[in-house]
């Protein structure tokens, strides 16, 4: 017999994926199709959780009406009893950073793959008015066909215009989020952000990417910070001389200080970096892959 608590809602509870600190997450069935789901869950003692509702709330606000090949789906938040879920695409592949641990080498022929498709949804999220505000290696799922999904949009920002761009924080705006290796400086100062946060952030992610080192490490958080602030802007091509010049320079580009010498948008970005080649010579395809035995928390 089918026990009740095996279901949420007209979900059937099929596979636990992963535990975090505050959220389980469920491979799911519906007994009327033969679609896989994730279900996002708060765990028991976190159900009560106001900040973690919200956290899910958000995440269907954002990503609710967003459809895209490089944006993970998610299709609904609802609450049964006391349990409040989200429904989610199942996609279970890692993340880049779990790649990131194999070295720069095992992701290195996906490369120009990863930079076209998190390019395209973070140009797609823009379009849609809002910014991520937390881009790094764990929220890009990687398939073994190097397909990309970005996902989290829990702490994504509307972007602001007109009057309310130009005070909106004035009076005490949303609190500094985002993750220290790859935070622009403009969400550090707490100022109103733009897709040219993301696309900071975005060059983070691609030197990492290519070096396989964070562009930035302090000896505590505020050192960190500071280096986002005020260090020089490291040189890809130091790390890795089979980067092209092109290339290297796109990526420090995109982690100028001042917005201003960005690229004004992820697709001018893009545009950019198809007329360029991003190595000298073409890298191999991997000898070895992730699993998420390697780190549940590979998965959304």
């Amino acid at each position: 017999m089918t026990r009740a608590r095996d279901f949420l809602g007209p979900y059937r509870l099929v596979r636990l994926i992963r535990v975090g600190q505050t959220c389980q997450v469920w491979e799911a069935a519906k007994s009327d199709d033969t679609t896989r789901y994730a279900l996002k869950v708060p765990v028991p003692e976190k159900r009560k959780d106001k900040a973690i509702i919200n956290e899910l709330k958000r995440e269907y606000e954002v990503a609710g009406e967003l459809n895209h090949p490089n944006l993970i789906r998610i299709h609904e938040f609802n609450t049964e009893g006391e349990t409040p879920y989200l429904v989610m695409e199942y996609f279970e592949h890692p993340n880049l950073k779990l790649w990131l641990r194999l070295g720069p080498q095992a992701i290195s022929y996906f490369a120009p793959k990863f930079v076209e498709q998190g390019s395209q949804a973070l140009f797609y999220l823009h379009t849609k008015g809002w910014v991520h505000r937390d881009v790094k290696p764990d929220n890009f799922l990687i398939s073994d066909d190097a397909h990309v999904k970005l996902i989290d949009f829990a702490i994504s920002e509307k972007m602001r215009t007109g009057l309310s761009a130009m005070f909106g924080n004035m009076f005490g705006g949303t609190r500094t989020q985002g993750t220290r290796s790859y935070i622009s400086p403009e969400q550090i100062r707490n100022q109103n952000l733009d897709a040219r946060a993301d696309i900071y952030s975005f060059g983070c992610v691609l030197y990492e990417l290519i070096t396989g080192k964070v562009p930035y490490t302090g000896d505590n958080a505020d050192d960190l910070l500071n280096k986002h602030l005020n260090a020089a802007v490291p040189a890809v091509l130091v790390m890795n001389d089979n980067v092209t010049q092109e290339f290297s320079d796109l990526i420090r580009r995109m982690m100028a200080k001042r917005k201003e010498d960005r690229p004004p948008s992820m697709w001018e970005f893009l545009k950019e970096y198809q007329k360029m080649r991003a190595f000298k010579v073409v890298p191999k395809p991997p000898t070895v892959r992730p699993t998420l035995k390697d780190d549940r928390k590979g998965f959304v």
